[in-house]
């Protein structure tokens, strides 16, 4: 379901005050006990019990009453913490379209000083544990690891972003809260849209933004012509939370990975014959 901007805006400072102490709580609880989380709310019973209500309505936080009563916090709820935290620090002042959904996200534009993007990390709670085994980055323990570890993904590509920013074609990171990414608006479509006039054009400029990326200290970890945008001019490499350093254990596999993937969708799409071990000796010179 779309995030709905006028919920958001429509939050009682008391239910963005049940939000932060449920995010907090949940580091330790995966249902947080009502009565621990009225003790450090600090309402009266009949203004929890209503400001709760309202926030269960909403589907922001759900409850259960076994094995005791207890709340936990959903996605719809992060995203409007997240949000919320943006607007108070004018990061962004209005919310537009969702324009796409990815295995573990969903990109809205938005408006900032200008149109931006906000890309929402939702790593799936049943995929989590996949994710865990390959991502030494994600956390280990706590009761809502999908939640944390949304957070942990897009500070992971917020860090490889400002470290390219400049000096690889990756859109400009521009601010960070939870597991949103504010980020510019890159221009085009995902490469696998588009009909190439010149594809040797367009492959030897990727391989110059993997050796860039490569020599800066990022692997990309997941390339392919679905995270490659191109605008008729130029192209732009997105998607990096499973950026991996050149002198990490698995980096010679998922560079070989990476262009292979590239390789063959041009072989497929453009019955080109590139040769892998070419490219991977470029990116390493």
């Amino acid at each position: 379901m779309p995030i709905d901007a006028d919920v958001i805006k429509s939050l009682h400072k008391y239910e963005i005050r049940i939000l932060h102490v449920l995010e907090r709580m949940m580091k330790h609880y995966q249902w947080v006990p009502e009565d621990d989380l009225r003790a450090a709310v600090k309402l009266s019973p009949a203004e929890m019990k209503y400001r709760l209500g309202n926030l269960i309505y909403r589907d922001l936080i759900r409850s259960d009453s076994v094995p005791y009563k207890g709340y936990t916090l959903i996605f719809a709820g992060y995203d409007a913490l997240a949000l919320s935290d943006l607007a108070a620090k004018k990061t962004i002042s209005a919310l537009g379209n969702k324009v796409a959904v990815g295995k573990e996200s969903e990109i809205y534009e938005a408006l900032g000083f200008g149109v931006v993007i906000l890309k929402l990390h939702k790593v799936g709670q049943r995929s989590f544990q996949t994710l865990r085994n390959n991502r030494e980055y994600m956390p280990e323990a706590t009761h809502c690891p999908w939640i944390f570890a949304s957070a942990c993904s897009a500070s992971r590509e917020y860090e490889a972003l400002k470290a390219l920013n400049g000096k690889v074609k990756v859109p400009v990171p521009i601010d960070i809260n939870r597991h949103c990414i504010v980020m510019s608006l890159v221009p085009g479509a995902n490469l696998f849209r588009c009909i190439l006039e010149d594809p040797d054009k367009v492959y030897r400029e990727i391989l110059e933004e993997v050796k860039k990326a490569y020599d800066a200290g990022y692997i990309h970890g997941d390339l392919s012509e679905y995270n490659i945008m191109y605008d008729g001019e130029t192209i732009c490499l997105i998607d990096w939370p499973q950026w991996i350093p050149p002198n990490h254990q698995n980096a010679d596999a998922t560079l070989r990975h990476d262009l292979d993937t590239v390789i063959t969708f041009f072989a497929k799409k453009y019955q080109t014959a590139y040769d892998l071990e070419e490219a991977i000796r470029f990116v390493r010179t």
